[in-house]
């Protein structure tokens, strides 16, 4: 029996996230993705959003695609996988053609989307994304589809990603030595943004915020349309690496105290509580004041909503996110960091949490760092349903599963 099933692979840091759907091929592009397992592991050989140790990694996507798949009884073949960090770079691209026939046809829409792409990268760059801004039809702006109007001019507006080759390929080889395909590379804000934003902030105005581990992931939107991508190289490991230095203890032991201790303010825990860490002898502990943590942590995030701040006025869209921003990732679960938010940007803040439009087991990826993760299997979706690609029939995975293994140990 036909399933159609699209996996998303988050390959972070520090954690690697699997998220499988299946997506009924009868219900159109009105059918609700259905969640059918959730997998997690903590990343091996990454750092900076890079694959620095090519088994490790590989090893850490085995595990968090396995995981998912005992958990929804099914094997998937190929993933979408996101891609992000300092070597991502963006820029808007213009493309102008003549109109034939008086008439826009989708031949003319892909003849002026090639010539917006036609530009010289260079030679350790890779074109990750064309996404169509907006449509000028003899001078007349603003137009979402030009197939069927009158003109004799074509302009169009696109928003070019690009990737370091060398990332892209490490990742794609990490993927498919772990038994799976690649289907499309994905710069990871602009899934996480499908999995948090609706359509309605998209329009307004909205600025989605994920504030992963080694790095702060910018998507903004406005009219419906991307308008700006950015890359932070600032994130939850610096908290983590304040902690370290400021109550001196090890970094694994600091990552424990900020998921079991801290908050993005002091005002969000009580002053006269105190924890325990590891003290300058081994095995001796001591006890700090948790307030101190938060306090820590509260340095390092108002410096980094400075940054995002700095590149929303950079991009001259400040004043035109009608809806605020949205955050997410791992460390946006630290108590008290939406109310340090609000402060910093002086705009409506909100926690980003996947979940609309989601069916089966959508309550296992409602939270803050599974976003990444859905919005992979949700822009699947979306392509399944643009090109009828993207549907994996449990055979087949098995098949290239087996034909994987051969070509890597053969």
């Amino acid at each position: 029996m036909r399933t159609n099933l699209i996996a998303g692979l988050d390959i972070g840091t520090t954690k690697t996230c699997a998220v499988i759907g299946e997506l009924p091929e009868e219900g159109g592009r009105a059918a609700r993705l259905k969640i059918l397992g959730v997998g997690q592991t903590r990343t091996s050989g990454m750092r900076g959003e890079r694959v620095t140790n090519l088994e490790e990694t590989t090893a850490s996507i085995r595990s968090a695609l396995q995981e998912a798949e005992l958990m929804s009884g099914v094997s998937v073949d190929r993933v979408y996988a996101g891609l992000s960090g300092e070597h991502i770079e963006a820029w808007p691209s213009m493309g102008v053609v003549a109109v034939h026939d008086d008439e826009v046809t989708p031949g003319d829409v892909n003849r002026v989307h090639e010539v917006a792409r036609a530009v010289a990268l260079g030679p350790d760059r890779e074109l990750l994304h064309a996404i169509p801004v907006e449509y000028v039809v003899d001078h007349q702006r603003g137009i979402k589809d030009p197939v069927g109007m009158n003109g004799t001019r074509l302009e169009a507006e696109v928003h070019l990603v690009s990737c370091s080759a060398t990332a892209a390929g490490n990742l794609r080889k990490a993927v498919t030595r772990a038994g799976y395909a690649v289907q499309e590379l994905v710069l990871a804000p602009l899934a996480t943004a499908r999995a948090v934003l609706t359509e309605d902030e998209k329009e307004v105005g909205a600025a989605m915020v994920e504030i992963g581990a080694a790095t702060t992931e910018m998507a903004v939107y406005y009219e419906g349309k991307l308008r700006h991508v950015a890359v932070i190289p600032v994130a939850g490991t610096a908290v983590t690496t304040d902690l370290v230095k400021g109550l001196s203890i090890p970094f694994a032991e600091a990552r424990r105290a900020k998921e079991t201790f801290g908050a993005a303010s002091g005002r969000f825990v009580d002053p006269h509580e105190t924890v325990e860490v590891p003290g300058p002898a081994p095995g001796q502990m001591r006890h700090v004041a948790r307030e101190l943590i938060a306090h820590i942590a509260e340095q390092r995030l108002d410096e980094l909503f400075g940054l995002v701040q700095r590149e929303l006025d950079r991009s001259n869209l400040a004043d035109k996110l009608g809806a605020g921003v949205v955050i997410t990732g791992g460390s946006a679960a630290l108590p008290g960091v939406i109310d340090l938010a609000e402060q910093v940007f002086a705009a409506p803040v909100r926690l980003g949490v996947p979940g609309e439009g989601l069916g089966g087991l959508a309550d296992s990826v409602g939270r803050p760092r599974f976003a990444a993760a859905v919005g992979l299997t949700l822009w699947g979706s979306e392509r399944f349903h643009q090109t009828g690609e993207g549907a994996t029939t449990v055979a087949s995975a098995v098949v290239s599963k087996v034909s994987a293994w051969l070509r890597e140990f053969f």
